[in-house]
């Protein structure tokens, strides 16, 4: 199984941040804009459009407000397995960022780091980086 993490800040408090991860239905407005180009909501799931034009069905599986911890799971013809989270802890004006996914098949882990990365790149432009 592959595992991919990064580790990034953004420039906004815990309190700020997580108000936009936690926002799971428009995280293409208030998190990552660019790179998720729609977002709607199909009961507790979400329908998420990357700018790639790849579409996936994510189960939010957590949102805990005392951790600053979002987990989720992904469903496509691409990925077999996909479970994320973003892990969140504040100091002072900014925000650091743990963002982790296992994934199968393995094969699959350079597309998924690839857009990773994107999204690593659009949520620090639409929440400020440093």
């Amino acid at each position: 199984m592959a595992s991919i993490r990064k580790e990034f800040v953004v420039a906004a408090t815990v309190d700020a941040a997580w108000a936009a991860w936690r926002d799971v239905g428009a995280v293409h407005q208030r998190l990552a804009r660019g790179f998720v180009v729609d977002c709607r909501m199909d009961g507790a799931d979400r329908i998420v459009t990357f700018a790639n034009g790849f579409v996936t069905r994510e189960v939010i599986v957590d949102v805990d407000d005392v951790r600053h911890r979002l987990a989720y799971s992904a469903r496509s013809e691409r990925l077999a397995h996909h479970h994320a989270t973003f892990e969140l802890s504040g100091d002072g004006d900014r925000t650091r960022v743990v963002w982790t996914a296992d994934l199968l098949p393995d094969m699959a882990a350079a597309m998924v780091e690839t857009m990773m990365q994107s999204g690593v790149a659009a949520m620090q432009e639409t929440l400020g980086a440093r």
